[in-house]
């Protein structure tokens, strides 16, 4: 038996089951938080320029100019949470500069993650409606390419069979926000009708929130930071209660809160490929407008790497280059023996 002293001079008894029992409850504590340690991770990728870095920027109070996402960019924000064990929450945020070639570094961000405390905010340029599919196909093609290639047996990608069509739907919180609203809202209302159209079958067909973007009007980049605080560190409460379908307005539609039947009249749209071609008809599709998605195959000069090409040779610029290229190569080194390790840890 061990005795304890109180502050009102009582012996209290406890037996050694009470002790063993607070030295179970902290040790639990202390691997909770360890756990925590490890943060959720948000990924973001999209269309090239459609300020992505500034939406790090702006939620983690950075008051400087982004510049342009060569490769893979990665931040992270802490926040304290009260606890007894005095726990921080740590998020981890990567952002994919573009969407060209850049399969291998979404693949990086992917392995090794715990999907449950995992999410991807896909950000589309609502100002090149024209070019504006390419972008959709390729991020989320890369998403779900990299999660069958990183499961042989496909148990992380959903396939959901329903009465009227396939729906592959990605095992993690996945955000669709339409970039540069501000641009966009001066098109002409038929434009805003297909866009809106193909953004919410999109979203609704891969089980996604939608909404809509723009730096420049303060109501909306707020809805986007608790959107990022909801996903990043596990806020209770809903980013944004009012659910907005009007496409003269500015989008806000919360998971699985959308139907065909308010989409398309009823009209089921069973893949992708039927939804661009359903937008194409309307707003004909030319990728080439995007810089992500020009050729250069017309050139018979076109050089395959021009940072190569001396005649490009620029000091300031290329020894930049060069270091931001090690320090992929660093995450890159990093990413793989983490997952080496986390992979001996759960067959130990």
């Amino acid at each position: 038996m061990f005795n304890t002293i109180t502050d009102d001079s009582h012996v209290k008894s406890e037996t050694i089951q009470d002790v063993a029992f607070k030295l179970v409850e902290k040790q639990f504590g202390q691997l909770q938080q360890q756990r925590e340690s490890k943060g959720r991770s948000i990924l973001l990728l999209g269309s090239r320029g459609v300020g992505k870095s500034t939406i790090i920027n702006k939620f983690l109070d950075r008051d400087e100019n982004p510049r342009p996402t060569l490769a893979l960019q990665f931040s992270y924000g802490r926040r304290s949470r009260s606890s007894e064990y005095g726990q921080k929450q740590v998020l981890n945020i990567w952002e994919v500069g573009s969407l060209r070639n850049t399969e291998q570094l979404v693949e990086v961000t992917l392995k090794g993650q715990n999907l449950s405390t995992f999410a991807v905010i896909i950000m589309i340029d609502l100002s090149q409606p024209h070019c504006m599919f390419a972008d959709i196909e390729k991020a989320y093609g890369h998403l779900r390419d990299i999660l069958s290639k990183l499961s042989a047996n496909s148990e992380k990608l959903i396939t959901k069979k329903t009465t009227a069509t396939t729906v592959e739907k990605i095992p993690f919180p996945v955000v669709i926000v339409g970039g540069k609203y501000d641009l966009y809202m001066n098109f002409e209302p038929e434009i805003k009708k297909q866009v809106c159209r193909c953004l919410r079958s999109t979203a609704h067909l891969i089980g996604a929130a939608l909404f809509f973007y723009s730096s420049t009007t303060q109501k909306l980049v707020k809805t986007l930071r608790d959107t990022i605080i909801y996903l990043g560190f596990g806020s209770t409460s809903r980013p944004f209660r009012l659910q907005t379908t009007d496409y003269n307005d500015a989008l806000s539609i919360w998971f699985g809160t959308d139907s065909w039947e308010d989409i398309n009249r009823g009209e089921v749209l069973e893949n992708l490929q039927q939804i661009n071609e359903n937008f194409s008809s309307k707003v004909p599709q030319h990728p080439s407008l995007n810089d992500d998605s020009m050729s250069s195959a017309n050139s018979e000069h076109a050089i395959v790497n021009p940072s190569k090409d001396p005649g490009f040779y620029e000091s300031v610029i290329d020894e930049m280059r060069a270091q931001k290229d090690e320090e992929l190569q660093q995450i890159v080194r990093d990413t793989k023996l983490r997952h080496k390790f986390e992979t001996l840890s759960d067959h130990a």
